[in-house]
């Protein structure tokens, strides 16, 4: 089962920072032979509203009137969801609806409206979009369960504050661990902080924006996916950056497009679907019927794409290229049937990693471990290339 999402005020217990963007305007993007995209965006996007212009009006008035409304929605799902599928309760719900109130409402205290008397009802404030469609947005939360960071079409992740939307998967902390690592890599090795790695299946592209930030002036990263929507989303978030020379976008599955770094990349880093189809539609209703399936299923063993990350690695890596893969959580009720194919969940599927590419890809790799993520369960295999 993979992790639901976070929300902002733990995410802040993991890493305090965020960054405040400038506003940009954007243009269109060009592909090459390659595939290859430069980092502008190539699909219309949803724009996080916290960077929205101030375009709107409204009175205290109605915002306390739409306060009122959506926390006593809000609180009457009390633990319905959570009971459900882990959903999130009602006390979660009503901090994500002062985080959108924080996010909509142009103002140094967004959310201080709260705390005004009635002599104020009739003070007019600068809105980021309109009181309408501030209903219908928290209408889709709770009814339709909407994740909340598509609903501000934002994600604070590590010290990003990342643009994410429908058709990309919203990145979740454990997934921070793996900038950690990379980090503590290139501080201990010049070549690596000076070289190419590659992160496939970028999503939003927080792995390469983050890593991208960790290396040298030479280093760079190429980040690729097959979902032009990710492309898009991640070219937005390199731009915002300033990464646009650092960071180079490529549409393709997995190893497609990078023939011209075979056997030259210092290392390769990726967070792929490894959750067994048959579990997908007990998942969190957040994640089952909003978030993007080709990010998520792993096919019948939740294995089929990380063995082809494997074999690839053999082939992409240079001698003392550096990998790490995420896998699934431990704890998830293991389904499969084929005594062969058990290795489905954390322990099991990074064991199942490890065993692999000791005996498929004999003598390419070493120092292969499985690392643990912040509840101590086993979720990452990282080695290096012989």
């Amino acid at each position: 089962m993979i992790t639901p999402c976070l929300p902002r005020n733990i995410r802040y217990t993991i890493t305090p920072c965020s960054l405040f963007f400038k506003r940009q305007t954007t243009t269109s993007l060009h592909f090459t032979e390659r595939k290859t995209i430069s980092s502008k965006p190539l699909q219309p996007l949803q724009l996080p509203l916290f960077l929205k212009p101030p375009i709107y009006t409204t009175t205290i008035y109605e915002l306390k009137t739409f306060q009122n409304w959506a926390n006593n929605l809000a609180i009457s799902t009390g633990s319905k969801f959570l009971d459900l599928d882990n959903g999130p309760e009602s006390s979660l719900l009503c901090r994500e609806l002062n985080w959108l109130l924080e996010d909509v409402v142009e103002s140094e205290w967004p959310t201080s409206f709260l705390t005004l008397g009635t002599v104020e009802n009739e003070r007019v404030v600068k809105m980021k979009t309109e009181m309408e469609h501030l209903y219908v947005l928290w209408k889709q939360r709770i009814e339709e369960r909407r994740p909340f960071q598509y609903i501000v079409g934002c994600e604070h992740w590590r010290d990003l504050v990342l643009c994410v939307q429908e058709g990309v998967l919203i990145p979740r902390p454990e997934t921070e661990l793996i900038v950690d690592m990379v980090e503590e890599v290139v501080l201990e090795n010049e070549v690596m902080k000076e070289g190419v790695w590659l992160d496939l299946g970028t999503g939003s592209g927080a792995l390469g924006v983050a890593i991208g930030r960790v290396l040298g002036k030479e280093g760079r990263v190429i980040a690729t996916d097959l979902s032009p929507v990710a492309a898009s989303v991640t070219s937005f978030n390199v731009q915002r950056y300033g990464l646009q020379d650092k960071v180079e976008i490529r549409i393709g599955s997995w190893f497609e497009p990078l023939e011209d770094v075979k056997g030259k990349l210092v290392g390769i880093v990726s967070n792929p679907p490894y959750i067994p189809s048959e579990d997908i539609p007990g998942l969190q209703a957040e994640v089952v019927r909003h978030e993007p399936k080709l990010a998520l299923d792993g096919g019948e063993t939740g294995m089929d794409d990380l063995l082809q990350l494997c074999e690839g690695a053999a082939s992409f890596l240079k001698p003392g290229g550096f990998f790490v893969f995420e896998n699934e959580e431990s704890g998830q009720e293991n389904r499969i049937r084929n005594a062969i194919l058990r290795y489905t969940n954390g322990e099991k599927q990074s064991k199942y990693l490890v065993d692999f590419m000791d005996t498929k890809t004999k003598g390419s790799f070493r120092h292969l471990k499985i690392v643990s993520d912040f509840a101590g369960v086993q979720r990452f295999v990282i080695g290096y290339r012989n």
